[in-house]
């Protein structure tokens, strides 16, 4: 692929149209400057505006590994995946070099049993001129990886997928669902 087919690529990835569907005539990616150097976004012009974004995740365990989770001696593997994704939200400029630093009003991570493995789904919340889009996603992952480290003795064979946006809201951009499947 040339650089022009990878951008295309890029951005339909990234594409914030509410359906979900690539734009037909695509825009650059915003956090590369004309001459294509990785640069952070100017938010200063942007209005200050409710944000919030849902994403989960999913650990994929075994039967002897769900069976074993209320026995764990590390302690509850739900109850600290929770708390490491909250704190994991607060700190993701610092994970995510281009992401602005934010003061959220409201982080929550739950973190269920449910058929094949633990379900995850966390909630990000800010006032501000950029999105949370990414905190809600790094407080799902950090938690399924911490569900990964309480367990791994039992399993080396754990898989993490899913990490997906749920939805957003608020900013320019507007309101973003994904359809489930």
């Amino acid at each position: 692929m040339d650089e022009k087919e990878l951008i295309y690529s890029a951005e339909l990835i990234v594409d914030d149209v509410a359906d979900g569907l690539p734009d037909a005539t695509p825009a650059r990616l915003s956090h590369f400057d004309a001459a294509g150097r990785a640069c952070m976004v100017d938010v200063s012009a942007k209005l200050e505006t409710r944000r919030e974004a849902v994403a989960a995740a999913f650990v994929e365990l075994s039967e002897a590994v769900l069976a074993a989770l209320p026995q764990n001696p590390k302690g509850n593997p739900l109850e600290v995946a929770r708390f490491a994704g909250m704190q994991a939200a607060k700190q993701t400029s610092s994970l995510i070099p281009m992401c602005h630093p934010l003061a959220l009003s409201f982080v929550d991570v739950q973190a269920r049993v449910v058929e094949g493995g633990v379900a995850i789904e966390a909630t990000a919340a800010t006032v501000a001129g950029t999105g949370v889009e990414m905190e809600a996603m790094v407080a799902a992952s950090i938690a399924a990886l911490t569900v990964y480290d309480m367990t791994k003795a039992l399993d080396k064979g754990i898989r993490i997928r899913d990490v997906v946006l749920l939805r957003k809201s608020g900013g320019k951009s507007g309101e973003y669902r994904r359809e489930l499947l």
